[in-house]
């Protein structure tokens, strides 16, 4: 929930979230099962109960694992039967957009040419340009927890060789992208996920305590990478800076980020606390303004 007032954008007002871990509901198809659902039923319902009357709009939309899934209909009937509000779904170009909105949002008005790099469960997004608008938007199959489940990184990996065969795969797929954009020499680079932040916790644990990390180099996520790959999930999850809930993907996360600076020519990035849902509020919130001045 955020709202606008004088002087500034937008002002956080709440921030509530229910984890519903709903990769775990996928079955191999990558269908979402009857649990699953219903865990994003009683969330939306949970969600809306609370918060619509206070609301001027709700903006209620769903991401990579429901845009995905081969049942994602079924799901969207579903949950719009048991709540009254139906799921919008977001292409990963249009969450590209939003995050690149964000995060140029968030750099400052000074901000020149810039390159934003978002890595989620199922997708990475990537998206550049030098205005409010980017000028290139990408979403590829490359997501965490995809590249988890393809290459079974939830558990300790000791042979180099398979490390080697998953980073020769994924330079291979952003080889494979024409229009892939590069770090600019007088640009800035944004990364604005959940797996570059906690990269970026691991890599700096102990050096950066009292504040949010600021940046990430690829140098710290090649070493990240050979720790990760040393342990299982549970012992990622007892590592500094990186959650239990995520310790699975976390190897995956930083394979991914990896290769994604390499293959932007990117040496290290920004960490932006801005991405997606903040593009979204920013804009919802402008639509607003300009429906309230047109009726003046």
């Amino acid at each position: 929930m955020a709202r606008r007032r004088a002087g500034v954008d937008m002002e956080p007002v709440l921030s509530r979230k229910v984890r519903l871990q709903l990769h775990e509901t996928l079955d191999a198809t990558g269908r979402l099962d009857r649990s699953g659902v219903r865990s994003v039923q009683l969330a939306v319902a949970e969600t809306l109960a609370e918060d619509r009357e206070s609301l001027p709009e709700v903006y209620a939309f769903a991401t990579s694992v429901i845009r995905d899934a081969p049942n994602r209909e079924e799901v969207l009937a579903q949950v719009a039967r048991a709540t009254g509000t139906r799921l919008r779904v977001l292409s990963g170009e249009e969450e590209a957009r939003l995050a690149y909105v964000a995060a140029r949002q968030w750099a400052g008005a000074r901000a020149g040419s810039l390159l934003v790099l978002d890595i989620g469960g199922g997708t990475v997004e990537i998206a550049s340009g030098t205005s409010k608008q980017p000028r290139t938007t990408l979403s590829l199959p490359l997501g965490a927890r995809t590249v988890t489940r393809d290459w079974k990184l939830d558990e300790a990996v000791s042979s180099k060789r398979r490390l080697a065969e998953v980073r020769d795969h994924l330079s291979d797929r952003l080889a494979e992208v024409a229009d892939l954009p590069r770090a600019e020499p007088d640009g800035r680079v944004l990364a604005c996920s959940k797996t570059f932040t906690q990269l970026a916790r691991y890599t700096t644990a102990g050096r950066e305590r009292s504040r949010a990390p600021q940046r990430l180099t690829l140098d710290d996520v090649r070493a990240a990478v050979g720790v990760l790959a040393k342990n299982g999930s549970v012992g990622r999850g007892r590592l500094p800076g990186i959650s239990r809930h995520r310790a699975g993907q976390s190897l995956a996360g930083a394979l991914v980020a990896e290769a994604l600076m390499e293959a932007c020519r990117a040496t290290s990035v920004e960490i932006s606390p801005w991405s997606t849902r903040e593009g979204l509020l920013l804009e919802r919130l402008g639509a607003l303004r300009t429906k309230k001045s047109a009726h003046r």
